[in-house]
């Protein structure tokens, strides 16, 4: 897709770090309980909607431009046979769903919400890395250390 700009962990890390990326300051990260601290996209938070969390929709409010929002799928592959793949994208399909919250949106495809109902998406930002990832996912039985594949409950 021509509309899809992949962030590659180069770019990714250099707006992690970057604080006059597009102009805009980068706030202090905050603590792992406030990052953890999810907030739905609706009011009632049902079983297939994804939680974000406030590290997550500040830090798409810093990146994102116009209508580009964070994409999330899954896909098969990583250790553990499933893995989360991040984009930033405009063009929304027919089968996305998209969860919006204080302006930041995430969109997921259906067949990748069956993999991430219930779960929610988190903007972490460490020494050695700053990245989104998908936390407490109720469709996940374990998952890798590093927190990017998983496998599913049968």
């Amino acid at each position: 897709m021509a509309a899809v700009r992949r962030l590659s962990l180069t770019a990714a890390a250099l707006r992690a770090v970057t604080p006059w990326a597009r102009g805009r300051l980068l706030a202090a990260s905050r603590g792992p309980q406030a990052r953890r601290e999810a907030s739905s996209s609706s009011a009632e938070a049902g079983e297939g909607q994804i939680h974000l969390t406030a590290s997550c929709v500040q830090r798409l409010l810093e990146i994102t431009e116009g209508s580009e929002f964070l994409r999330l799928e899954v896909e098969g592959g990583g250790c553990s046979g499933f893995q989360y793949k991040f984009s930033l994208d405009t063009v929304i399909n027919p089968d996305d769903r998209v969860f919006e919250q204080g302006g930041a949106r995430v969109v997921v495809d259906s067949d990748s919400l069956a993999f991430v109902k219930g779960a929610q998406v988190d903007f972490s930002q460490e020494l050695i890395r700053s990245s989104f990832q998908v936390l407490n996912n109720p469709q996940a039985q374990q998952g890798c250390s590093c927190g990017s594949s998983f496998s599913i409950k049968l």
